[in-house]
């Protein structure tokens, strides 16, 4: 059999993309480093945000979490394609993660430093229009957990608080006693 046109040269394609895939670029600390400033930082500024951020997910907060990751990639892997690359950002994010978690359950005050505490939205039926304002938080959102939670105004609550993980839990004034 005679030989294709060209396939010598995907052959030498081949064997270079095979090459990148296991050769990494970088020393392997720097990945680690590069992942735990990336991770830090990111925890940083969702930390700033706000609870509402991380908790109900609109379109819009989606594309921001999109164009984070992709804004990100190059500054995790300094544009290495290999997968060795990749695992060690892996590793040492999920790591780090697992870390901050271990010693949040450890120390009260980092966790309260990383995951924030609970505010008091409403009580005994009266709204807390600066503590929404600091939280960013429409009055609507508020709104609608009271209704999700069977009380039509926020006279029949007797407390409605921003739980860390953004979620408004709704304790209604009857359910009190």
């Amino acid at each position: 059999m005679g030989r294709r046109p060209g396939s010598a040269g995907l052959r030498q394609d081949q064997e270079t993309t095979t090459g990148i895939m296991w050769t990494v670029s970088l020393p392997l600390w720097e990945f680690v480093v590069r992942a735990a400033i990336v991770y830090f930082a990111l925890m940083l500024l969702l930390r700033l945000s706000g609870k509402r951020t991380l908790g109900e997910f609109t379109s819009f907060d989606m594309v921001v979490v999109l164009l984070i990751g992709e804004s990100t990639q190059g500054a995790l892997t300094a544009s290495d394609q290999s997968v060795i690359g990749a695992l060690v950002v892996c590793a040492t994010l999920i790591g780090l993660n697992v870390l901050i978690a271990f010693l949040g359950t450890r120390f009260r005050s980092l966790d309260r430093l990383v995951q924030g505490e609970p505010v008091v939205l409403l009580r005994n039926g009266q709204v807390f229009e600066k503590v929404l304002r600091r939280n960013n938080l429409p009055r609507s959102d508020l709104e609608e957990a009271l209704r999700e939670n069977g009380v039509e105004n926020p006279s029949g609550a007797a407390l409605a608080i921003l739980e860390v993980d953004g979620e408004i839990s709704v304790i209604k004034a009857d359910d009190k006693d």
